[in-house]
């Protein structure tokens, strides 16, 4: 079972490289499970509940999100419209699972592929430099207690990857693979943990590279020479799409390898793969 997961869609530029490589990559890479972090995908700023069902159309299977979920009053709206909807699209669209309850929105959607193996993916926020929302690690095992899928991926949201690798180990053997998102800056880390989950502390971002983390870094250059208050604008340049490919037994959830993809503006992809086999010979 192929499982592909893009890192934070950022503005225009992310939406474009998305719309115009993603069919074809599920398509090369025979995928049955696409997974794409959108809380950026609003003109860096929030989603909207239009643009997740272009993603949608586009071939993605689930959306997660962040600490920018909310900056799009649409969304928490289209969220709470939804509430009692057992099968409404506003379910594939997720928030961190670990906000207070009763906050709009659900942090784990449980599914199954075209060719009927269940699934389930988790969206977790961290607490590191962070808001200080309730604790993702016993939060995880609440939710992991619930589902009776084995293939299991969890989206970690957070800043500091001392909390997303120990989030990796804490959930090593019981998930298929954590991948982590929020820095916008691409890790080369990728592994397959000892228990067989697949883990990568950022997968980076879809968007605009010529940036400071997809503003335009002219603007944030000047905020941090005279720490006043800026307007951050998208950039446009430089756009790539950063992803993971992750391979795993669809009868145990355990991944096999992961590979690191990042496809720039031209088309071209540059694949490095590392699985579990692999790891162990290396050490």
């Amino acid at each position: 079972m192929n499982i592909l997961f893009l890192g934070d869609i950022f503005g225009r530029g992310g939406r474009t490289v998305v719309k115009e490589n993603l069919p074809r990559l599920l398509r090369e890479h025979e995928v049955d499970l696409c997974v794409a972090n959108a809380e950026n995908a609003a003109g860096g700023f929030g989603l909207t509940p239009q643009i997740a069902e272009e993603f949608f159309d586009l071939g993605a299977d689930v959306l997660t999100t962040g600490n920018h979920a909310w900056d799009k009053r649409e969304l928490m709206e289209y969220f709470q419209s939804a509430a009692d909807e057992a099968y409404s699209p506003a379910r594939r669209i997720l928030r961190p699972a670990n906000y207070p309850e009763g906050t709009p929105g659900v942090g784990m959607y449980e599914g199954t592929t075209r060719a009927g193996v269940a699934y389930a993916v988790i969206n977790l926020q961290g607490r590191v430099f962070m808001s200080n929302l309730d604790d993702p690690f016993r939060t995880a095992d609440r939710l992991l207690q619930q589902t009776q899928a084995k293939v299991v991926l969890v989206d970690m949201h957070a800043e500091a990857t001392s909390e997303k690798m120990a989030l990796g180990w804490y959930l090593d053997g019981r998930v298929t693979a954590v991948i982590g998102t929020h820095t916008h800056i691409p890790t080369a880390d990728s592994r397959v943990l000892a228990g067989g989950t697949a883990y990568q502390t950022d997968v980076g971002m879809t968007g605009p590279y010529d940036s400071v983390i997809g503003v335009q870094k002219e603007l944030v250059i000047q905020k941090f020479l005279s720490a006043l208050p800026a307007r951050f604008e998208a950039a446009t340049g430089d756009v790539r799409l950063c992803g993971a490919l992750i391979d795993c037994d669809e009868a145990t959830g355990k991944a096999r390898r992961i590979n690191r993809i990042v496809l720039n503006q031209s088309g071209k992809a540059e694949e490095s793969w590392q699985g579990a086999t692999e790891q162990r010979a290396n050490e």
